[in-house]
């Protein structure tokens, strides 16, 4: 008998250990993974208006201050106070400038190694939740491969380093539940959210207790929990009392009120959109994944009473209708919720890979798949023909459609492999986007910056001011060309030609034939654009 149980107990350490082992193993490969899709060609792309030019300009004046100028503490945008968001991640971005200097590579490395990190905590999390490994992979994986997590999560901004931070919360929080001392890493992941994007802290640390409070009340009780907050957050509480001493009522009314609160009821710098702003949001860009949601949704419902399903209901629920019904609504506030629905998904793929062979699957889905290949084919012989020759664009649509295709004959077979080739797919073409010039759309929408910034820098002295007739400020072209660049009404270029006749003027030709500006001096141009300054011997 004594032997029996000794060999029982060798077997269970044995199994622990191959666990351990295995789940590190899992965790290595998913951040392998992770960071060569979130920081393949990261700098080969300039910086994005409005939130990349911002947030390197701030880390930029961190950096260049001396540290007892306490600029580190009280930070300034070109010399004007900054209460828009706290500074962790202009701390971090600015201590790439001092190892490996000023550029986009730097600005958006440490946003981008966050967020890869996050994928790996994902995982994490769902082993603490789900009885199967496979469906903590799938989550991961699902996570990995949503197009709106990689894009944004390679960005210099806030919500993909912020959601890293919450998911570092919530594994601690869901491992307190057998060992206490965990808390302190939910009070610590608290604090570091509340430290990135400030308010947004409120939100995510609600739905974390929320869950609690379902899955396990006992914890919010327990005098751990309350000491582990209050550490957390003193760093926060100290920043907060720092401000208000040196800022007095400004702080307050601008840092928390118009920059924060204010975000709720009112649409800041005209972001205002309709309630169901989110819900298109995501009918535009989780393809492939959208087609498994509605049944996984159902699946999540059907299993509430179990934690992974508690966790994935208040998450989704309780971070979706507080977004939908605030008024400033920005595509990247959708990024929280991303690793919510990644559970709903894994759980559902989890559950169809341990189906019989050869079962029948929805129709809707091999439907879908098949259509969403024929989109990407169509779109890839359009670029075959287009001139100049789009080759980079026509390859990633070649995989996306040889994915979706593939994927929806198997799974109109009843062959679980779909699920691998749809995860595989989804990888290589999200790869090849990032890899290409093609993945940060959003600067055609404007003048190319950096050729304009170097015309500017070459030909105007340091710390000039340029007023410009483009109707939008440019972040971005401030911080490469290193001067500050105001743009100007229409109306109001003549009156300052006028009134600064040492100024400088950034203009296209029509303006110069419209404005009628007299004893013009044309200094440089470049694509469309000419600087210019009144010709003072004229």
């Amino acid at each position: 008998m004594r032997e029996e149980s000794l060999f029982s107990n060798r077997l269970g350490q044995y199994y622990r250990v191959l666990t351990r082992r295995i789940d590190w193993l899992w965790i290595v490969i998913l951040l392998l993974f992770s960071v060569l899709l979130f920081t393949i060609n990261l700098g080969n792309l300039p910086l994005r208006d409005w939130d990349e030019g911002t947030v390197a300009l701030v880390a930029r004046g961190i950096h260049r201050a001396p540290f007892t100028s306490w600029q580190w503490l009280y930070p300034l945008l070109e010399g004007n106070t900054y209460h828009n968001k706290p500074p962790l991640m202009h701390w971090l971005i600015a201590l790439m400038y001092t190892w490996w200097g000023e550029n986009e590579w730097t600005t958006r490395l440490p946003g981008a190694i966050l967020t890869a990190v996050s994928v790996p905590l994902l995982y994490c999390i769902g082993r603490e939740i789900f009885y199967q490994r496979m469906a903590a992979v799938y989550s991961a994986l699902v996570y990995l491969t949503m197009l709106p997590v990689v894009r944004h999560g390679r960005l210099a901004m806030l919500d993909g380093t912020s959601v890293c931070f919450f998911l570092l919360m919530l594994l601690c929080a869901l491992r307190s539940r057998r060992d206490l001392r965990y808390c302190l890493g939910v009070g610590i992941g608290l604090g570091l959210i509340c430290l990135t994007k400030g308010i947004l802290g409120i939100l995510l640390g609600a739905i974390a207790f929320g869950f609690l409070w379902w899955d396990t009340p006992r914890l919010l009780i327990h005098p751990y929990m309350g000491i582990a907050i209050v550490i957390g957050l003193i760093p926060v509480v100290g920043w907060h009392i720092a401000q208000y001493l040196h800022y007095g009522q400004q702080f307050t009314q601008i840092g928390i009120v118009h920059q924060s609160l204010s975000r709720i009821w009112t649409a800041v710098e005209e972001n205002g959109q309709p309630i169901w702003y989110y819900g298109l949001e995501l009918l535009k860009y989780l393809w492939p994944w959208l087609i498994f949601l509605p049944t996984s949704i159902k699946n999540t419902w059907e299993n509430r009473n179990l934690s992974w399903a508690k966790l994935a209901l208040v998450w989704t629920i309780g971070y979706f209708l507080p977004i939908s019904v605030m008024t400033t609504k920005l595509p990247w506030y959708l990024y929280p919720i991303y690793p919510a629905i990644a559970l709903l998904l894994g759980a559902q793929l989890a559950q169809i890979q341990h189906t019989p062979l050869l079962s029948k699957y929805p129709r809707f889905w091999s439907i879908s798949l098949g259509l969403l290949g024929a989109i990407a084919g169509i779109g890839s012989v359009y670029y075959s023909s287009v001139q100049p020759p789009q080759t980079d664009v026509r390859l990633i649509l070649l995989v996306v459609a040889g994915t979706m295709v593939l994927s929806g004959i198997l799974a109109k077979r009843g062959d679980q492999q779909f699920i691998q080739v749809l995860l595989w797919g989804s990888y290589l073409s999200l790869f090849l986007l990032m890899k290409s010039n093609h993945w940060l759309w959003e600067l055609n929408e404007h003048y190319p910056v950096k050729p304009v910034a170097q015309m500017l820098s070459t030909a105007t002295p340091n710390q000039a001011k340029i007023y410009t007739s483009f109707p939008f400020h440019r972040p971005s072209l401030n911080f490469y060309s290193d001067r500050t660049v105001i743009p100007l009404p229409p109306e109001e270029i003549p009156k300052y030609w006028q009134s600064q006749p040492q100024g400088f003027f950034l203009l296209q030709e029509q303006d110069l034939q419209s404005f009628k500006l007299h004893a013009v001096k044309r200094l440089a141009n470049s694509t469309d654009w000419i600087l210019v300054t009144q010709d003072r011997k004229s």
